[in-house]
């Protein structure tokens, strides 16, 4: 068998371990393993479980040695902004904690008590956000933790810290951190200095197709798997997904959405809009695979899908995708709820949330699953049209499609909204989007594959996208 990259992808949700191969072209793609990720409320925060995410990744790696892969690397790609911190003895201080955890409260007032919010994007150009690794900080300083911290690692550095011993930040996930300076892609000195963070725990940024080591021997010793790399891909998640958008570059301007837990709509560049009008906007440039930038927004996605589905359960209403959309697509509601709100973020009940939204702004209120996703996916649209809208503001040429990309993809009735909406075709594809641009970037580490052009080609020449029409604008 030819050379095969394991990547490693972990999501909000759930995680899994994918082997991939180039064969006459094409990548195949195999799932070796496949695990639940959870948030623990432990005390007063809530937390990633890192130790048990380490050891299912490990599993997954075991299982590949048993399946007689000749395994070349593995590439790591995670959620953006949290972070775990090291102490200088190289121990892991304490499970990272989630970036829906209320620690952040009043993080984003005490940050612009130092720094002027627009001089701040200009240096960034990062959309803010309570999440954001920025104001996680902020809520730790004074803390024990951040004393004692020798290094600050973001969830892809961890498991490649602990894997190799490496110590060092991938760009792409280190740009989600509001602490990167967009046009250096190196750390905003100035930003660290104003407001007082150790300067010390920021490492060395190393670009996408970077090798950050091999395996260490306990741990190949462990998986059974010998002189295995670990290759620094576009580690934010959505990064590896944008890197897989089958788009070629003669076809003109077009706009991605990676669709899943959150919505991230935008374009990709090759510099980044620092302009007033683009912070008031609130769009964000984050670093992309080949030095480009992810200009986009930040949107709640199927995030309150996945609340409602689990609050529905919760009451012994369990229902599939497969029953529900069918019905929502049938609905008859034309209430919509503003998704970004934070009254959206993680209410107790985010049925009751919904409903209260319409009862406070005279809208009809869903009476049924079925059009409490209506209301959803035609609120999803609308936010996507506006997201789009202010795309098209800030650059000279208006996108000519919409590429959407991640689980959220399979979505057919979704897809069909977002092209009414936004009255231009959707290609919908492909799914796995995320695990082909991790593994792709491993196979040009290895000299396999040449450009990001060409990892776009293979993405093009494996999968075929559905398309969506506009039927009505």
């Amino acid at each position: 068998m030819s050379k095969v990259y394991l990547a490693a992808d972990f999501g909000g949700g759930s995680g899994r371990v994918i082997a991939g191969w180039l064969e006459n072209g094409r990548l195949r793609m195999e799932e070796i393993h496949r695990f639940t990720n959870r948030q623990i409320r432990l005390g007063n925060h809530i937390h990633w479980d890192f130790p048990s995410l380490f050891e299912e990744m490990k599993t997954g790696m075991k299982q590949a040695a048993a399946r007689g892969y000749r395994v070349e690397s593995i590439g790591i790609d995670t959620w953006g902004v949290d972070f775990g911190l090291i102490d200088r003895d190289g121990e892991l201080i304490g499970n990272p904690v989630c970036y829906r955890d209320t620690r952040t409260e009043g993080m984003v007032e005490r940050m612009f008590r130092t720094l002027n919010p627009a001089k701040h994007y200009a240096v960034t150009g990062i959309q803010v956000m309570p999440i954001n690794t920025l104001a996680q900080l902020l809520s730790l300083k004074g803390s024990a933790q951040l004393q004692s911290a020798a290094h600050l690692l973001f969830m892809p550095d961890l498991f490649n810290y602990f894997l190799t011993g490496d110590i060092s930040n991938e760009y792409c996930i280190a740009s989600t951190s509001e602490l990167l300076d967009a046009k250096r892609q190196d750390w905003s000195l100035e930003t660290i200095r104003a407001l007082e963070l150790p300067e010390h725990i920021f490492g060395k940024i190393v670009m996408p197709g970077t090798i950050r080591g091999t395996l260490r021997e306990d741990i190949a010793r462990e998986v059974g798997l010998d002189n295995v790399k670990v290759i620094a891909v576009g580690s934010h998640d959505t990064a590896s997904a944008v890197a897989a958008v089958p788009a070629p570059e003669e076809d003109g301007p077009v706009a991605f959405l990676s669709s899943g837990t959150w919505s991230l709509l935008g374009m990709e560049l090759h510099e980044p809009i620092l302009s007033e009008e683009a912070r008031l906007a609130q769009f964000t440039n984050e670093g992309g695979v080949g030095g480009r930038i992810r200009f986009l927004q930040n949107i709640t996605g199927l995030w309150i899908l996945q609340c409602l589905m689990a609050e529905w359960k919760a009451r012994g209403e369990e229902q599939t995708f497969a029953q529900l959309l069918p019905m929502a697509g049938k609905a008859n509601i034309d209430s919509i709820i503003p998704v970004a709100d934070a009254a959206f973020m993680n209410p107790p009940s985010m049925e009751k949330a919904i409903c209260d939204h319409c009862r406070r702004t005279n809208q009809r209120i869903p009476q049924t699953k079925a059009e409490f996703v209506h209301c959803l996916f035609r609120s999803l649209a609308a936010k996507y049209l506006e997201a789009i809208g202010g795309v098209s503001d800030l650059l000279p040429e208006k996108p000519r499609r919409l590429h959407i990309i991640g689980g959220g993809s399979q979505n057919d009735l979704l897809n069909q909204f977002t092209a009414d909406a936004l009255g231009i075709p959707v290609w919908a594809g492909p799914v796995e989007a995320t695990a082909m641009g991790n593994i792709l970037v491993q196979a040009m580490a290895a000299g396999e594959v040449a450009n990001l052009a060409e990892i776009r080609r293979i993405v093009r020449r494996s999968v075929s996208p559905k398309i969506f029409q506009p039927h009505q604008h």
